[in-house]
């Protein structure tokens, strides 16, 4: 196995020390280290961080290999410095069962770019009638833990009971897609000023505050874990720190589009900036950043939506929800939250890589930069600026809301247990 020294990092942000990889592990941490025969990476003036770890991310292998592949969606996420993704279950097939769960697994492990942890269907099709297979989901080769119908709400109250239930048994979480359907039918973007200027059907919040006040009393009722995806308002925050005041087991994320962008992005018609849940506005967002900062909400998620051309250009009514996020999510974190003044680096990295690894049981992931820690680790030159261009994304689709835009930081490497994933920023 070859050994590695990297030289020179700033280790979450710190003093500048010396990392020694040896084979998958990190062997020494420290400064004027050696060692014969060694690979040498200056990292003099970066940071280096544990392999960012992404609880949301969309590969749509089986059935959408036209917007993503296992193996381009885990290229995409190795360029942005991760080292684990979970793979939501909205593909087609449903992963419901251990049969497709397990495919995505070993897709994920023939490929080699970063670990591919499926997450399991809570109900049968997405269709929120019956509970899939969670058992034996759980008891497959994929081991899966993590249990969601992102893409739609589990609505149906007396499931979701039965759902957190089942997952207590095995330490599992529900990850919920907070959205009363009743409340968001024909809605195109936020409720409020500028969907009542454009005409467009308006999305409240309260639709997305309802459901994850129902869900935190329902998991203090059973006993069990529930986890709120890309939560998006005020509001939502609000509730989410009560249920934690009150001792209730519930994690939350942020997505980095909903920590930058605003609804008066809409008013552009791009579909490019159509999402789910919809951009909010500005007070939303900085109450978001406020709660990633103080600990309110847990993680970062990427909430990675690849879409192909067809879907994305065309009029907003038809246009599909979503936005590539894998490639760009530290670059955006580091804007709103590094530069800002509101997280230093290690909160980074709890944030982006401890938390989540924790959240979803992902072993060997989010561990200390430390001597016998797998050495699963990304680099970051944070002094870097420059525009992001969608055409050179490793994702299969360009659907990006920051064509253009100026971003602060950029990944020059990745490791996934000792092997570069990235080198100079390029896929290995």
């Amino acid at each position: 196995m070859s050994k590695i020294l990297i030289r020179g990092a700033e280790v979450l942000g710190g003093v500048p020390q010396d990392v020694l990889i040896d084979g998958e592990t990190i062997a020494a941490v420290g400064t004027g280290l050696d060692a014969d025969g060694a690979e040498v990476v200056d990292a003099a003036g970066r940071v280096l961080l544990p392999g960012l770890v992404d609880l949301h991310t969309h590969l749509r292998e089986p059935g959408r290999e036209d917007s993503e592949t296992v193996l381009t969606g885990t290229r995409a996420a190795a360029s942005g410095g991760y080292t684990a993704v979970f793979a939501m279950a909205n593909t087609f097939p449903v992963a419901d069962t251990a049969g497709v769960v397990e495919q995505v697994y070993r897709l994920g492990r023939e490929h080699g770019y970063c670990d591919v942890q499926p997450i399991g269907a809570v109900t049968v099709g997405l269709e929120g009638k019956q509970l899939a297979e969670l058992g034996a989901m759980h008891e497959s080769a994929a081991g899966v833990t993590v249990f969601s119908d992102d893409g739609k709400c589990v609505d149906d109250a007396v499931i979701m009971r039965r759902a957190l239930e089942y997952v207590k048994a095995f330490g599992g979480v529900v990850a919920q897609h907070a959205q009363e359907p009743r409340l968001t039918e024909g809605a195109q973007m936020n409720e409020g000023v500028v969907s009542a200027e454009l005409g467009l059907g308006g999305w409240p919040a309260v639709a997305e505050e309802s459901i994850i006040a129902r869900d935190v009393l329902l998991a203090e009722h059973v006993g069990s874990r529930v986890h709120i995806c890309h939560l998006s308002t005020a509001g939502s925050v609000e509730i989410v720190r009560w249920a934690k005041s009150r001792g209730i087991a519930v994690t939350a994320e942020v997505t980095p589009h909903h920590l930058l962008l605003t609804d008066e992005l809409v008013r552009s018609y791009d579909p490019v900036y159509k999402v789910n849940p919809p951009l909010r506005t500005e007070r939303d967002v900085r109450a978001l950043r406020e709660a990633l900062a103080d600990g309110t909400i847990d993680i970062v998620a990427t909430d990675h939506a690849p879409h192909p051309h067809e879907d994305k250009d065309c009029e907003w009514a038809a246009a599909a929800m979503g936005m590539v996020g894998l490639e760009t999510a530290l670059s955006v974190v580091q804007e709103t939250m590094v530069d800002t003044g509101l997280l230093d680096w290690a909160g980074v990295a709890e944030r982006m890589s401890s938390a989540p690894a924790r959240i979803g049981r992902a072993t060997g992931h989010g561990r200390p930069v430390s001597a016998g820690e797998p050495a699963n680790l990304t680099l970051v030159d944070t002094a870097y600026r420059g525009r992001v261009d969608p055409a050179v994304f490793a994702s299969r689709s360009r659907n990006t809301p920051y064509e253009g835009r100026e971003l602060p930081g950029r990944v020059t490497h990745t490791w996934l247990r000792g092997k570069a994933t990235l080198v100079d920023g390029k896929l290995t």
